[in-house]
């Protein structure tokens, strides 16, 4: 009897079914034996981490590459950036006046960094450029939101077929005639069309100037005053009306004579002195000479006894420093006092490359609203010239 219950037993509780034997094949209380538990583990845990590093090493070189393409432009928007804020003494440093003349597309750079910087999750990069765009939004808004508004009358006076030379109001008109090479009677034909009353003209030559007699302008414009420091390079004025007090140096340049006149409006009610404006370029060499052209024009702020109209070719933009430095708190760029945008005018002889610089302007002194600005390119020139409507208070 004990025999038998023992062989039961071990039927019972010795083996599975399947004939294997109890002590191989289950542990303790049936649960599995401690080796076989470890064994299977060791399968799940070497199995699941596989996987996952053949999914990270398809996308990795991904985003590796997305994120050093968001390290370079985010390098170059925040450098970009940075070059705005520096004070005029810095901006004379070698190529900081041309990244300078970059700045409003740094905010393009910055936004395609932005981009890239949350497609490679790089957090910290990301965060800057948001900086950087929000910096640029702030600068370049004023372009784009009119702060001063021209005067109803302005535009009836315009819209009459010829100009009024005894109003209050003036059609005015710059550009850089690229030593000389400009096509004269794209010139003339634009003074025609948008009834200018007041030419500037940077860069003329004695050639140019025989030409632009011989297109017509005289028929126009009929009062001049050029004049050259170099006896080669010039600067000039035309004007409708007869100029008063005129000099060959108002500012007493150092980078170019910057000729002058007095313009009579509303019949003798007012008087307003014009400046055709060209400074040293900043280029290898030149730095400070640019910076020291600027300066010059700066002290024209203190002479309150007469009220400017600058236009011309200043080589730099609103940007920079030295340039807002210039207009202080009295001289405003009509551009940005327009809100139309911003005013590209150089280079026009790059292409396929655009405009992208607003490196001419008209400036005006209080008491002097600008409007209508706009921009025209003339021929042979590797600038645009700049139009603005102008009302004398």
């Amino acid at each position: 009897m004990i025999r038998e219950s023992a062989k039961r037993g071990a039927g019972r509780f010795g083996r599975q079914p399947g004939g294997s034997s109890g002590t191989k094949l289950t542990g303790k209380y049936g649960t599995p034996p401690r080796g076989v538990r470890k064994r299977t583990k060791a399968v799940k845990v070497v199995n699941a981490p596989k996987a996952g590093r053949s999914s990270r090493s398809r996308r990795s070189p991904w985003r590796a590459i997305l994120g050093v393409l968001a390290l370079a432009l985010g390098a170059a928007a925040g450098l970009g950036t940075l070059a705005r804020v520096l004070p005029g003494e810095l901006m004379a440093l070698p190529y900081v006046p041309i990244v300078v003349a970059f700045e409003p597309w740094f905010a393009l750079v910055a936004l395609v960094a932005l981009l890239l910087s949350l497609a490679s999750r790089r957090w910290l990069t990301a965060l800057i450029m948001i900086v950087c765009i929000a910096a640029q939004a702030w600068w370049q808004y004023p372009f784009f939101s009119p702060s001063s508004a021209l005067p109803s009358g302005a535009t009836r006076a315009l819209s009459t077929a010829n100009p009024n030379p005894i109003d209050m109001y003036a059609r005015v008109m710059t550009c850089n005639v690229y030593k000389g090479a400009a096509d004269a009677e794209a010139i003339v034909e634009a003074v025609r069309d948008e009834r200018v009353e007041v030419l500037a003209l940077q860069e003329t030559t004695a050639d140019f100037v025989s030409r632009l007699e011989k297109a017509g302008i005289g028929k126009y414009l009929p009062y001049s005053k050029v004049s050259s420091s170099d006896g080669v390079y010039g600067n000039g004025l035309w004007s409708v009306t007869p100029f008063a007090d005129t000099v060959d140096d108002e500012v007493d340049s150092s980078a170019s004579f910057m000729p002058a006149g007095t313009v009579t409006f509303g019949d003798g009610k007012a008087q307003v002195r014009f400046v055709s404006v060209h400074t040293t370029a900043p280029v290898p060499g030149y730095w400070s000479l640019w910076r020291k052209s600027l300066d010059e024009l700066g002290m024209m702020r203190s002479r309150a006894d007469r009220r400017y109209v600058f236009m011309g070719d200043f080589n730099a933009t609103y940007d920079h420093a030295p340039f807002r430095e210039f207009l202080g708190d009295r001289f405003t760029d009509a551009a940005r006092s327009a809100g139309r945008g911003l005013t590209l005018t150089w280079p026009t002889d790059k292409s396929p490359v655009p405009r992208f610089a607003g490196i001419d302007h008209v400036v005006v002194d209080r008491g002097i609203v600008a409007g209508r600005m706009e921009t025209k390119v003339i021929p042979g020139s590797d600038h645009a010239a700049l139009l603005a409507t102008i009302a004398v208070s």
